[in-house]
């Protein structure tokens, strides 16, 4: 049987894994920051519709340029966007993939600050950018000053910021983005996935576009619009930026089905976000309770949480010392016993942490009563 080894694959691939969560089949599922709510039956008639409409026509490539699409996008996103500011495309990865590939390359780098999105350094090899990894503070914090003498000393040409940040969940000071817009002698590119979970008076990068063309806002409709099937991300920029990213898209990258279903939801997305405020009603309990239970846990302004389950005690958000808890667990045995459980999370490689996904309250329920194994 021929293996990878037996190609003539590129060196800097040769021993990698593709990246990608265990999708297993177990009851409860809660390793994907997915939306555990169900499109609800009148927007999944409205987009059935807007898709049949397409059917007839499927012999004919789409909008090249989705610019219907791109102008419901930046109505939708406000602060007086247009759709020249504004591009879409299968996910918020490929945008991201676009930028790198617009602004990065052979010769140029890429900077982050981890534990951040795991995507970010395999879009940076698979575009030929360097990448660096950049550091947080032992409590997964960034400062504006740690920020600055970072980009300062590696003068990358792209940085990512994520806000809220994945795996950890907390947004950024805003000081952070116009402290690193000031220094970087490149792009920007501030990563708001979750946007539409952060907690009341988080500031969006978006608010502070006008008059930066080399930041760029990138956001998604998997999480909060429960589009995840749908695969459509998008980003609001300079239209230059949006030029630049043209340069480099495939050609009808995005499917008419797609642009179609997208329209359609955005045409009904008060229904679809109205499972925002329940999913972080539950964020909020869980990391009440598993704080209550002695767990440190770290802030969130996503659709997931991050607690503690044992391992590396240098790694504790606020910790006061570094002596283990007796009957601590290392994360990947805590991940084993809860899916052992039925419950599947995210084991995202930091030592003595797991991530958990926000979903309906009976998933929650299911999610601390496995947890009370690992006690």
């Amino acid at each position: 049987m021929t293996t990878l080894d037996d190609l003539p694959i590129r060196d800097d691939l040769r021993g990698l894994k593709p990246y990608g969560a265990p999708q297993l089949d177990v009851p409860v599922r809660l390793n994907t920051n997915e939306n555990s709510y169900p499109v609800p039956e009148p927007v999944v008639e409205a987009i059935g519709k807007a898709l049949s409409a397409e059917l007839r026509d499927l012999n004919r490539y789409p909008d090249r340029d989705a610019v219907a699409l791109r102008a419901d996008l930046a109505e939708y996103l406000g602060h007086g966007l247009t759709a020249d500011q504004v591009w879409a495309a299968n996910g918020s990865n490929e945008i991201q993939q676009q930028l790198l590939q617009a602004f990065g390359g052979p010769g140029r780098t890429a900077l982050g600050f981890t534990p951040a999105y795991s995507m970010h350094p395999l879009l940076a090899l698979g575009t030929g950018t360097g990448w660096i990894p950049g550091a947080r503070d032992a409590d997964f914090g960034l400062t504006v000053a740690d920020a600055v003498a970072q980009v300062r000393a590696h003068r990358p040409d792209v940085v990512f910021l994520c806000s809220p940040n994945n795996p950890t969940g907390t947004a950024l000071d805003p000081a952070v983005v116009a402290a690193v817009l000031a220094e970087a002698p490149g792009m920007v590119v501030v990563d708001e996935a979750y946007a539409e979970f952060a907690r009341p008076g988080t500031v969006s990068a978006l608010a502070v576009l006008p008059g930066h063309p080399r930041l760029v806002v990138t956001r998604t409709m998997s999480k909060a619009f429960g589009f995840a099937g749908g695969r459509l991300g998008y980003l609001a920029a300079d239209p230059a930026v949006v030029q630049a990213v043209q340069l480099v898209r495939l050609p009808y990258h995005l499917s008419a089905l797609t642009q179609a279903a997208a329209r359609a939801a955005l045409a009904h997305r008060d229904a679809l976000l109205g499972a925002v405020a329940a999913i972080m009603r539950q964020r909020d309990r869980i990391v009440a309770e598993l704080r209550a239970r002695g767990h440190r846990v770290a802030d969130s302004d996503a659709n997931f949480v991050l607690f503690e389950v044992g391992g590396d005690r240098q790694l504790r958000l606020g910790a006061s010392d570094a002596a283990p808890r007796p009957g601590a667990v290392d994360q990947a045995a805590a991940w084993r016993t809860l899916l052992a459980a039925g419950v599947l999370v995210r084991d995202v490689g930091l030592p003595g942490w797991l991530r958990v996904t926000a979903g309906t309250p009976a998933e929650t329920d299911a999610f601390l009563s496995a947890m009370e194994k690992l006690s």
